[in-house]
């Protein structure tokens, strides 16, 4: 079981001491996610840093919500075609 460590990461460039497993530098990928998100909505947004970051977390929200439903549907999309080639096998089977 990993162990809890304190890192230290960079984001918008404020340093932050982040407790968590940080195998294979996980919290500094995460830390360089949000950075890189911050960066682009505040290219795009005037701001101070608070609306930055809700508006960068809303956008990784919406990403993240994206990608559930999409694999949502590839579940269903799985499971009919599990079934479908099912009946297949059961009448190739009893013919």
């Amino acid at each position: 079981m990993p162990t809890s460590t304190m890192t230290q990461v960079e984001i918008f460039g404020e340093a932050y001491n982040v407790r968590g497993s940080d195998e294979n530098g996980h919290l500094q990928a995460l830390a360089d996610l949000v950075d890189r998100k911050m960066r682009e909505v505040a290219e795009r947004v005037k701001g101070d840093t608070a609306r930055i970051a809700i508006l960068a977390a809303l956008n990784l929200a919406d990403e993240l919500l994206q990608a559930q439903q999409r694999q949502d549907g590839e579940r269903v999309e799985i499971q009919e075609k599990v079934v479908a080639l099912t009946e297949e096998l059961s009448h190739a089977l009893e013919g």
